[in-house]
């Protein structure tokens, strides 16, 4: 509340006072000459602490890291070969695996395949053996039934011929119509 009595007039002067001083003191204190060896100093040492601090502590600790990341990455490259390296060499076991078994696959089928021909040519044989057994027995039963039929025709014959000669008024003796109906039968001439 003393500010509110201070005259007008009394504010100017002491604000052109403090303008006056600005003035006298030369401006501002980087661009005074006179400071200038100072400056100097404290600069050099904040670069020589800076250059210290930079190469004792943090240079050294971001080389580490730099040296840690290119081993992992070493490592990690070396681990790679190495397992590109031995899935080759299980795609190489699995393609012989896989050879292996095609040729096994195969020699099985050959064999199952030579061991069915030699069944299925044991089996033809007993066929066809059994086919010419039954055409043999079928010869001799047709062989049988030719020669019945054969006795029976001859018989027939021989009755029938009896017959004609007894109903043409003629006598005739068993022997000559059994010798003459064989004749005839057998392909012969009477």
């Amino acid at each position: 509340m003393a500010d509110e009595n201070i005259p007008a007039e009394e504010l100017l002067e002491g604000a052109d006072a403090a303008h006056a001083a600005a003035e006298s003191s030369g401006g501002l204190p980087q661009l005074d000459f006179s400071t200038f060896p100072n400056q100097i100093f404290w600069l050099l040492v904040t670069l020589v602490v800076i250059y210290l601090i930079l190469s004792r502590v943090a240079l050294p600790r971001i080389g580490a890291i730099l040296a840690e990341r290119a081993g992992t990455i070493t490592n990690d490259l070396a681990a790679a070969e190495e397992l590109k390296q031995r899935a080759t060499e299980a795609e190489a076991a699995y393609d012989k695996a896989l050879a292996d078994a095609r040729a096994e696959a195969n020699r099985i089928v050959a064999e199952t395949k030579a061991g069915i021909q030699a069944e299925l040519d044991d089996e033809l044989k007993k066929a066809d053996a059994e086919i010419a057994a039954r055409t043999a027995e079928s010869e001799k039963a047709i062989a049988a039934i030719r020669d019945s039929a054969t006795e029976s025709v001859a018989e027939v014959a021989t009755e029938t011929a009896k017959a004609l000669i007894e109903a043409l008024g003629g006598t005739a003796d068993d022997a000559s119509v059994k010798k003459a109906v064989s004749a005839r039968v057998e392909g012969g001439s009477a």
